[in-house]
């Protein structure tokens, strides 16, 4: 330095700058280090920054006024630099030689304002709009001039005259320009020209201010979101990922030689030889595609998370020089005041790096979630068959948002796996150097604490899997009471099922008492670890040698030491179990990313040599590689335009042919060619929860006419008519509020309006009544319908229809048996002449009848105005009569109400009355004393560290030795006492959570028990499971954590607050603009985060209800090449529900630098108080208070994320006092009103001018009917869909209750007693056989009232006592969950044991449609005339032939009673009874 400076320019002088009360940097130190500063600065960060911009150009941005001035002010400072560079040549001249370092620094100021003025330039060029470097840079500049900049003053202030006039002058010029493009670097430019950047002003972070300013006024929505980041969005995201996870299939694809398709290539022997050579196939790691496609972004957060470790360190070594300071009489006090902002500086730069580097991790969270979700999803669509069977639906949506959200989740920590370590090892090096070897006690009572903490968190892990499967139970029963909850009703079983689930409800409490116990003892050894490993370390320190003393300095340096150790040994035990979950995740990712794909190649759809449309040859196809073939040797020609039936026994391989045409079972050998695109309808019918407009156009362009005449051909335009919203009526999930015939009927329409070539038709006349099916088949299906032309392959039970059909194939186990035409089957009498044979149902309807063909004329110019329709479609459209009306009416239609109403999201702060509802669920008492020991455990902390400050100043006065062992056991016995009072407090706490978690699931299940069917048809069953499981699990799990961190929390801050005011009074003055603040931001951010995470729930769900239903109906997706309709459907869902996610990441940011910033504050003033009082203040309390301080950051932002919390979490209690408060239906029983026990003996059924609607507000279903029905009659009830039949005996069991009119049953009038004792003396065998999950039994008389002989009796009498005993279980035979292990006839027989096993006096049959065979049909109705003939009965009928013996037929037409009479008078009258048997072939 000499040699730059020469000898009269010292670089250090101790005098001038350390020990004096006014210092000053010395001249030459000026000229170096603080000039060389922000140049090398620049010139280092210069070429990667250059680099950079050459790879990302965003377009360039015009020259824009703050450009031109930056730029201007740029070369005046190079001017100015040189000025000073030429002035040294100038003096050299004049003889006055100045040392070298006069030329060096102006020369190399200028040469680095020439870099900053040419990285101006090209940043304009590049398109960027604002610079960190050069924002750094000024920065640096102003920072390092302003020592000059005072020192100059103070020397002109000092001096006669200015010695140095020029480079005072050139000084004063500089300074001013570079704090001049300072400022002007804070402004942003134009964005650039030509660029693909969203312009959009709602995707700049810097706007959080706004968003929290505007989430505060008025609850904020959907539409104030930014708009996700381009980097962020799945179109970025998903393809990069897929990218890398490609390059490691094929890497291992090519080192193992064997791909995921094992197609036609390589013969099977081949394949053996493969399989046998590599025992384990390396496995694609998709770990290691997530680290390439997100691990560079990842780092650079790691890059802080360094960073701010280092930094951590810093605090406690400038605490042990305050504390030295106030010790030192006579030190200048710039030393105090500039070690108070320094301790401020430190904090401020930890924030802010800290936050830099969770922003780094949250977004690559963000990214992980997203990526894997698009890639789950993609891979969905086209898993093979086998694959669907290993990983269910549930399962697959689980890997998405349990899975997913680990990953999400793990990221954030990630980086403690290598930071704890570091931070564990300079704590222990800092302490070492502090306390010497004494701290090894230390240490060890930390390390003994591991075990302990581990051995609880092993048991309560144990008891929350426990607790899971109780929840799991819970949630299944509790779906399907919700899903049967209609037959728990008509039946009165309600209160046995109240039982079940409130048994299942007292074990889950159970385990969480014991879990309470656990973490009551965890809190307390989390809580008393700091203490006591400072307890041991200071005990050990003082009593192992006489000279060791304990003073402030070691006192206080050590716990602030402790407590930065605290945190990562807390961390490390739950980084490490997440990542073990998250490999877990990982794993089951991986193996389900791996799965087979379906072979897009399998169908050949290029081959036109052959004018057949269908061609199959020597097909064998398996639906899993390992299973045996389901198909065998198939071959199969259509011709172009033929109609095909295929038909077969039940589970013969028909609908197996079906989905081998579509490419969905794995082709062993043989060749299978489709010309032409294909429509299919599945055999159940797959609607999506949209309109019914979008349902059949399922994205093509809408035609007004050619989609009229689709739903005139499948008979759906009276259908409309009865649907509230007609075409637009929004169809909830699987098709909830359509028949199943109205399922099967649009799945049609849909088929018919994407005009294919080829038309895979898998039963689709199965679940409609016969008369519309005779419909569809002329309309739509038949030679004569709209599909004329096209080659149709129809998988059909219906006989009477094959009369009609070109060809015919009979499948038998998997192989074509026979095929030709109608009479030639016949003829042969083979499998097919059989098969007509036991189906012989009515005869077959002859032929002649039934073609009345309408012959039409049209010309040219038809054809003209629909270029898109093909020619049968038109034809169609001509002769089918429909009105024109339609489309009139469609502008004429009402807004409709939707029928499920969307889910409200609350809005605003969650009222205190919520909190008030839960302080009374837990017992206000108990709150109160919760509080006041609460408050006891703070007051023996703060009593324990003021005694440890007592304990130092001994120190000083010299009075050691003789107190050593009383002050280290008063400190130990107040440590003590604090960890108790936390273990009794958290135990209380608990108590009272389980407490108010029963009170308020009673209420809620009391409730649902007890609320009218009405709410469960307009409300989905997904929300009402919702609050059973999310809601309660919110109250049982997370409201208890999060009230006891808030509690601790907010008594810690406090504890602080009244240490600092108590050490230096003066402190009070500050503390109410701090809090002013603190309270100001706080609500800002609550009220933000929680409408955000509101927001955020409410976009999750479609995610998942969106990917469900593609899965189930992936093969229709497929079939209609709609795959990319769904995943762009599927990311933009994600990518909504990302974009509320977002600025959660980033409000959380804001939150933690303005809080960090007021509890930065809290430490400065404090220090600056002490410094200030330091002649009063013995270094003890200085001690205590600052150390406080520096923990209060860490409260303070804890404190206010647990308040957002709280509220979150409190929404659930609201949430769940919503549904416990509904409306409910009228009381089960009616005291004085019970009926005698014998009624109703004889069985007279009256309804007098009776009406009753669905709901309020909706049209009469029935409108004054007046009906007398004598005791044992047997009544049959006809009618068109939606006539109004199932609600007449929805009101018998008053499911619905009158909108006029009685009904009395044997003189009592049923709306006067009470509901069970209704409901138990009717029966009913309802259409759709519900089952619960549990024994059969259970299921037969889940109240145990029949002994078993009489339950094995009404077996027998239902014909089920064979199957049944053929079980080693019998009785107690488990029926899974739906009933899904028996057939569905046999549920049916199941419901009419049920029926007999009650036998009361009126029965109501809810004849099944479809779902039974003909067989059970029989079986049910001779059971019924021979065992109920002494009954009244009721019975809704789609089988006319099973009425036509009945006493009297009621004819119901739109809710009136169109005709009453025997069948015989009705048949005679020619009525409408008439017409419907004449359909159904029981009348000439």
């Amino acid at each position: 330095m000499e040699r730059l400076c020469g000898p009269k320019l010292p670089f250090w002088v101790a005098n001038q700058t350390l020990h004096t009360d006014s210092p000053d940097l010395p001249e030459c130190f000026q000229l170096s280090v603080l000039s060389w500063l922000p140049c090398v600065y620049l010139w280092l960060a210069c070429p990667p920054y250059l680099f950079y911009l050459q790879r990302n150009n965003k377009g360039y941005i015009m020259m824009s006024i703050l450009n031109r001035v930056k730029t201007v002010f740029g070369l005046v400072l190079w001017i100015v630099c040189w000025t000073d560079l030429f002035g040294t040549f100038h003096e050299l001249q004049q003889g006055d030689s100045k040392p070298p370092i006069y030329f060096v620094t102006p020369l190399v100021v200028g040469m680095t304002m020439l870099l900053a003025l040419f990285l101006i330039q090209f940043e304009r060029l590049r398109g960027v709009q604002s610079s960190g470097i050069l924002f750094i840079f000024w920065f640096l500049s102003v920072l390092c001039a302003i020592v000059p900049f005072r020192s100059k003053i103070l020397q002109a202030k000092y001096q006669s005259e200015i010695s140095d006039k020029l480079r005072f002058t050139t000084f004063y010029f500089y300074f001013s320009l570079i704090v001049a493009e300072l400022i002007l670097t804070c402004f942003n430019e134009k964005p650039p020209l030509f660029s693909n950047i969203d312009t959009d002003p709602v995707s700049q972070p810097d706007t959080q201010t706004l968003m929290a300013i505007k989430g505060y006024k008025n609850p904020l929505e959907a539409k104030d979101l930014w708009s996700l980041n381009k980097r962020d969005s799945s179109e970025v995201v998903v393809p990069k990922l897929l990218r890398e996870w490609e390059v490691e299939q094929a890497k291992t694809f090519y080192s193992s030689g064997e791909s995921n398709h094992v197609g036609g290539e390589s013969s099977p022997e081949e394949v053996e030889v493969l399989l046998s050579k590599q025992k384990d196939p390396k496995k694609p790691s998709f770990l290691r595609s997530l680290i390439k496609a997100f691990g560079p972004y990842f780092l650079i957060g790691s890059a802080f998370k360094l960073l701010q470790d280092l930094i951590t360190f810093v605090n406690p070594q400038l605490l042990k020089l305050l504390i030295s300071f106030t010790k030192q009489k006579g030190a200048p006090t710039w030393w105090g005041y500039a070690l108070a902002f320094l301790m401020f500086f430190a904090a401020f730069l930890q924030t802010l790096i800290l936050h830099q580097h969770f922003q780094y991790c949250f977004v690559t969270g963000m990214r992980l979630r997203t990526s894997i979700i698009g890639a789950i999803y993609r891979k969905s669509l086209i898993i093979t068959n086998a694959a669907k069977r290993t990983s269910t639906v549930g399962e697959i949506v689980n890997l998405m948002s349990v899975d997913a959200q680990r990953f999400m989740d793990l990221t954030t920590f990630l980086n403690m796996l290598w930071s704890a370590p570091l931070q564990i090892i300079l704590a222990l090096y800092f302490l070492w150097q502090n306390l010497g070897p004494s701290v090894l006690a230390g240490v060890a009572v930390m390390i003994l604490l591991i075990p302990l903490n581990a051995a609880i968190a092993v048991r309560t892990r144990a008891y929350q899997v426990e607790q899971m499967q109780y929840k799991d139970a819970r949630i299944k029963l509790m779906n399907e009471i919700l899903n049967g909850i209609k037959v728990l009703k008509l039946y009165a079983w309600e209160s046995s099922f109240k039982e079940k689930v409130l048994e299942i409800r007292q074990k889950e409490l159970n385990v969480l008492r014991k879990t309470a116990y656990l973490g009551a003892l965890s809190t307390m050894a989390w809580t008393s670890a700091p203490f006591l490993v400072a307890l041991t370390t200071f005990a050990v320190y003082v009593t192992v040698d006489k000279n060791n003393i304990l003073d402030a300095e070691k006192a206080f340096v050590s716990l602030s030491l402790f407590n930065i150790l605290r945190f990562p040994l807390n961390m490390l035990p739950q980084v490490i179990s997440s990542i073990v979950q998250a490999s877990v995740s990982l794993k089951r990712i991986q193996d389900f990313l791996s799965h087979d794909e379906l072979d897009p190649e399998s169908v050949d759809r290029t081959n036109t040599a052959t004018d057949s449309s269908v061609t199959v040859v020597n097909g064998k196809f398996t639906w899993a590689k390992q299973d045996p073939p389901a198909l065998h040797n198939i071959n199969l020609m259509v011709p172009q335009g033929s109609l095909l039936a295929v038909v077969g026994h039940v589970g013969c391989g028909k609908s197996s042919l079906v989905s081998a045409l579509l490419g969905e079972m794995e082709k062993m050998e043989g060749d299978i060619s489709i010309q032409g695109s294909v429509a299919y309808v599945p055999q159940q019918a797959w609607i999506q929860n949209a309109t019914l407009r979008d349902n059949i156009l399922f994205g093509k362009a809408y035609n007004e006419h050619k989609y009229r005449c689709c739903l005139d051909a499948c008979a759906l335009t009276q259908d409309l008519e009865v649907l509230p919203g007609g075409d637009l009526t929004e169809i909830g999930e699987k098709g909830i509020n359509l028949s199943g015939g109205q399922r099967q009927r649009v799945s049609l329409a849909r088929a018919l309006y994407n005009e294919a070539d080829v038309y895979l038709l898998d039963d689709p006349l199965s679940a409609v009544d016969a008369h519309v099916a005779k419909h569809i088949f002329d309309q739509v299906i038949g030679p004569e319908g709209a599909l004329q032309g096209k080659t149709r392959i129809l998988v059909t039970h219906g006989i009477s229809f094959l009369p009609q059909v070109d060809n015919i194939v009979v499948m038998v186990e998997g192989r074509v048996s026979e095929m030709g035409s109608y009479q030639e089957l016949l003829k042969q009498n083979g499998a097919f002449a059989e098969f007509l044979r036991n189906y012989s149902l009515e005869d077959i309807i002859e032929e002649d009848e039934a073609t009345g063909r309408t012959t039409c004329y049209y010309s040219t110019g038809v054809f003209e105005s629909y270029p898109t329709m093909s020619v049968a479609l038109l034809v169609f459209c001509s002769t089918a009569t429909w009105k024109h009306a339609e489309s009139d009416s469609e502008k004429k239609l009402p807004k409709v109400e939707k029928l499920i109403q969307a889910e409200t999201a609350e809005t605003g702060r969650v009222k205190s009355k919520v909190f008030w509802e839960y302080a009374k669920a837990v017992g206000p008492l108990l709150s109160l004393f919760i509080c006041f020991l609460y408050g006891c455990q703070s007051a023996a902390s703060i009593g324990a560290n003021v005694w440890l400050s007592q304990w130092t100043n001994d120190a000083a006065q010299n009075v050691t030795q003789e107190n050593v062992s009383m002050r280290v056991g008063v400190y130990a016995a107040l440590g003590m006492a604090q960890g108790l009072l936390v273990m009794v407090s958290s135990f209380t706490l608990a108590m009272g959570n389980i407490g108010a978690a029963r009170k308020l699931h009673y209420a809620l299940l009391d409730n649902k028990f007890h609320t009218p069917q009405s709410f469960f048809d307009t409300t989905p069953i997904g929300r009402v499971i919702n609050r059973f499981s999310k809601d309660i699990y919110v109250i049982d799990e997370a409201l208890p954590s999060t009230v006891l961190m808030f509690l601790g929390t907010f008594f810690s801050s406090l504890s602080t607050m009244i240490v600092i005011v108590a050490s230096t009074p003066i402190f009070a003055v500050v503390i109410a603009p701090l809090a002013f603040i603190y309270i100001f931001v706080q609500r800002f951010y609550v009220a933000t985060s929680r409408q955000l995470k509101r927001l955020e729930s409410v976009s999750r769900s479609p995610i998942y209800s969106h990917f469900s239903e593609t899965v189930t109906g992936s093969s229709v997706i497929r079939a209609y090449c709609r795959h990319d309709a769904f995943v762009l459907m599927s990311d933009m869902k994600v990518d909504e529900n990302q974009k509320s996610y977002y600025p959660g990441i980033v409000s959380n940011r804001w939150l933690g630098v303005r809080i960090e910033f007021i509890g930065n504050c809290i430490v400065l003033f404090a220090a600056l108080f002490a410094v200030i009082g330091k002649d009063k203040l013995n270094p003890g309390l200085v001690g205590l208070s600052v150390s406080y301080a520096l923990l209060v950051t860490m409260s303070l932002n804890w404190m206010v994320r647990m308040t957002s919390d709280l509220e979150s979490n409190i929404v659930a209690v609201e949430r769940v006092k919503e549904y416990s408060e509904t409306k409910t239906e009228a009381p089960w029983e009616v005291e004085d009103k019970k009926p005698s026990p014998d009624w109703p003996s004889e069985g007279n059924v009256e309804f007098s001018d009776y009406s009753v609607r669905y709901r309020e507000g909706l049209e009469l279903v029935l409108k004054n009917l007046t009906v007398s029905v004598k005791g044992g009659e047997k009544i049959g009830i006809v009618g068109r869909t939606g006539a109004g039949k199932s609600s007449m005996t929805l009101c018998l069991f008053r499911l619905l209750e009158a909108a006029g009119g009685e009904i009395t049953i044997d003189g009592v009038k049923i709306s006067e007693i009470g509901l069970h004792d209704l409901r138990s003396k009717l029966t009913i065998i309802p259409q759709e056989p519900v089952l619960f999950s549990g024994s059969l039994r259970m299921n037969l008389d889940p109240f145990e009232r029949y002994s078993d002989g009489e339950v094995w009796k009404a077996l027998e009498l239902s014909h089920l006592n064979k199957f049944v005993s053929n079980q080693p279980a019998k009785l107690e035979l488990e029926c899974s969950e739906g009933g899904e292990n028996l057939s569905v006839g046999q549920r049916q027989l199941v419901c009419l044991a049920r029926a007999l096993l009650r036998k009361t006096r009126i029965l109501i049959l809810d004849e099944a449609t479809a779902a039974i065979d003909l067989e059970t049909d029989d079986l049910i109705q001779s059971t019924i005339r021979t065992q109920f003939e002494d009954c009244t009965v009721f019975t809704i009928a789609h089988r006319l032939n099973t009425i036509m013996d009945y006493t009297r037929v009621l004819v119901l037409d739109k809710g009136q009673i169109a005709e009453f009479d025997t069948p015989t008078n009705l048949l005679f009258r020619r009525g409408i009874f008439y017409g419907m048997a004449k359909d159904a072939g029981l009348a000439q």
